[in-house]
């Protein structure tokens, strides 16, 4: 080494390292249960659907975000739903459902249907009966209907499978997303 410089990482210096700071001092307090999946999630960005069925007392719906994609032969796709919901009876019997994949236009809907009490197919819904009698909204980019193959208990939910029938891609919008609790869109 040449001499009047100070020993450099190379030569094997001795160093005075920063402490190491452990992963656990550098979060918040540990969640556990309910509270860590639920935290976990409002950082998964997820499409926003609307699932609808045709109940005893007429049309019913709510908003979900735990549309899955299952499998293509046979084309199959699941949602996650609340026995405690007020769609949950008519879900529960129904031979058939409705699935919307909500556009960025469509904040409010996404509102309408995941509040509790709200009078989802009211003045500000534009929906029509569809194929199987399933409710059908108008104006999202995407909609099917699917013949009920399995309802899985899961919890305090109930995993729905569906094979689907017919549908309609062609709708106008980009796609709506939840994330952090709150609906958006796409940024480019």
């Amino acid at each position: 080494m040449p001499s009047g410089l100070p020993p450099g990482p190379a030569e094997g210096a001795a160093q005075k390292e920063a402490p190491m700071t452990a992963p656990s001092d550098l979060v918040a307090p540990r969640l556990t249960g309910p509270d860590l999946l639920r935290s976990v999630f409002r950082r998964h960005a997820a499409g926003v659907a609307v699932i609808t069925a045709r109940g005893d007392a007429g049309p019913a719906g709510f908003t979900a975000t735990s549309l899955t994609s299952v499998s293509a032969e046979p084309p199959l796709l699941s949602f996650g739903i609340g026995t405690g919901s007020s769609s949950w009876p008519a879900v529960a019997r129904a031979e058939h459902v409705g699935v919307h994949l909500l556009g960025e236009h469509q904040q409010h809907l996404a509102a309408t249907f995941a509040r509790s009490g709200a009078d989802r197919f009211g003045p500000g819904t534009a929906w029509r009966d569809g194929p199987e009698g399933v409710p059908v909204l108008e104006d999202v980019p995407a909609w099917l209907v699917c013949r009920v193959v399995a309802r899985v208990p899961a919890g305090d939910h109930r995993i729905v499978l569906g094979e689907v029938l017919t549908g309609d891609a062609g709708g106008p919008g980009r796609p709506l997303l939840y994330h952090q609790g709150r609906f958006g869109g796409l940024r480019d």
